[in-house]
């Protein structure tokens, strides 16, 4: 369930529910909680860098759900041990697309690389219809705990 990120720490409970309008840094706060929140659980960290992935990819989706879908209706986001799975509906029914870095006069265009991101960060990537209209994007990002340092060998 969406929370108010106002504050966009990781130690803010969970208390207060957003009911829109939602804000990619309302999904950015939702990724930073859950990965708090399973480093709480495991006792173990998480890669600084592919946390930034996961961190980027919720920013994309919610991005161009405000752009290209509609408004950014809903989203949600899970970590496991080793993924983060970040999801976001939209208004629209369209499917995300790629295009090219010229438009059609042959002029640079100034968008265009938040899904080519998207999929380059992800491990899997699904979109669905919502039964009332609109989609929902999931995106799996992978991220990787952080080692624990090895036990020194005693000397003998």
């Amino acid at each position: 369930m969406p929370v108010d990120d106002t504050t966009d720490t990781a130690d803010t409970p969970d208390t207060t529910v957003v009911t829109g309008p939602y804000r990619p840094s309302d999904v950015r706060g939702a990724v930073r909680r859950a990965v708090a929140g399973r480093c709480a659980a495991t006792g173990r960290p998480y890669d600084e860098r592919t946390c930034t992935d996961a961190l980027l990819v919720a920013s994309e989706l919610a991005t161009n759900a405000i752009l290209h879908g509609g408004g950014l209706t809903g989203y949600d986001v899970e970590a496991d041990e080793r993924t983060v799975h970040v999801s976001v509906s939209d208004r629209s029914e369209r499917l995300p697309r790629t295009t090219g870095p010229l438009d059609e006069r042959g002029r640079h265009r100034l968008g265009g690389r938040g899904w080519p991101i998207v999929r380059r960060l992800a491990r899997d990537v699904r979109v669905a219809g919502l039964p009332d209209g609109g989609k929902r994007i999931t995106a799996v990002v992978p991220i990787a705990p952080v080692a624990a340092p090895a036990m020194p060998t005693p000397a003998l």
